[in-house]
Order: structure tokens, then sequence, then C-alpha cells
């Protein structure tokens, strides 16, 4: 063997001694070299609270609401109307609502404006609001005449023929009118709580005729 070649080989003998540590520390210095250039990803943001903002804007609308056997629930008008979809609310401008009970019952709620839930089941009405129960007859054939609420606000509950304020009021029922600083009329119940200043006026049935013998 001439001598350069077992210069060489014993060269590489010592070199390979110190290869793992060699190759150890290139592989740290990698290492590091990635974290100092990896860019740092920020924690996830919180999601950003729902915001009362209208996702839709409807103009001189009209919206009809069906129950499942294809019946008409209610009628829906207004010259402007809101979406919210944070609370499913329809905020109108200038409304007419109209409901059918599933007694077949009509109550007609008007009012400067009006928030509804996303069946017309609950209505909130503002300014010049009025709710009218259109004449009627129950199970039983009793006639119920026409029942009419007046106020600056009105909460009415459609399909339990509910209607509430807490605001002055005023209550037509037939001839009788009634007035108050608040009140809470159910219909299926028959109860009609009024408070504060409370006012009415009865008008006494029209005498029946003597039946002739």
């Amino acid at each position: 063997m001439n001598r350069p070649l077992a210069i060489a080989r014993d060269l590489w003998e010592r070199v390979a001694i110190y290869l793992p540590i060699i190759l150890m520390t290139v592989l740290a210095l990698g290492t590091y070299w990635l974290v100092r250039n990896t860019p740092i990803f920020g924690a996830p943001e919180p999601a950003a609270p729902v915001r009362h903002e209208p996702d839709y804007f409807m103009r001189k609308f009209a919206v009809k609401t069906f129950d499942g056997a294809g019946h008409l629930k209610s009628e829906v008008f207004g010259t402007e109307g809101r979406h919210y979809p944070d609370t499913d609310t329809l905020e109108i401008s200038n409304a007419r609502i109209r409901s059918i009970s599933p007694q077949g019952r009509i109550t007609v709620a008007t009012g400067n404006r009006a928030l509804s839930n996303s069946d017309a089941s609950q209505v909130q009405l503002f300014g010049n609001a009025v709710v009218v129960r259109e004449p009627a007859t129950d199970a039983r054939g009793h006639v119920l005449p026409r029942l009419e609420f007046r106020g600056e606000f009105l909460n009415a509950y459609t399909n339990s023929e509910r209607v509430s304020s807490n605001k002055p009021v005023t209550l037509t029922r037939g001839n009788d009118q009634f007035t108050a600083d608040s009140m809470d009329y159910d219909n299926y119940e028959g109860v009609l709580d009024l408070k504060g200043r409370v006012k009415g006026l009865l008008v006494p049935s029209p005498a029946r005729p003597p039946v002739a013998k």
C-alpha cells in the first residue's frame, strides 16, 4: 500500500470516530434554524358575538303562514320589514297582522310599528296599537261580541287569544267600554285584569219584547 493511500485511510478512521457527533450538531443547528424561522400562529380568536342587525329587508310586503294541513294561520302586511337573525323576529313599519285561530276566529292587529316572532303567534305593537277580534260564535253556540283593544303599546298572543299592556289601554266589548293604566286579558280563561285608574261603562242590553200568548 502506498503512503498517500495509507494517510487518507488513517484520516478517514479518525474522522469516522467523530462523525455521529458532527451529524448530531448539524441536526441541532437545523432544528434551531427551523424554530427561528417558523411563523408563529396566534391563538384562535373567539367568535364575534352575534349583533342585533337585520339580515334582510322587505318593502310593501305580505307574508302568509300555514299550518300542517295547509290552512291559513296568519297574514302579515307592512310598508317595510326587517328580519333580525339573532332573535328570529320581524320588525314591521305600519303593520297589519291578520290571524286565524284553529276555531276560525279572526283577530286583526295594527300599529305604527310591530315586532313579531317567526310565526306571528306573538306580536308587540307600538304607536296607535289596535287589536280587534271580530264577532264569532263559540263551541256552545254563544255569540262572542266584537272585542277591541287600543293603546300606545299592546302585546298580543294570537294563538292563545291573550292581550296585555303595561301602558294605558281602552277595551271595548260590544257596547261596553273600560279604560285602565294596564291590562291583562285572557279570552280562553274569560279573565280580564285591569289595574291602576280603572273606569267602566256598561250599556244594558235592549229589553226583549214580551212573548205573545
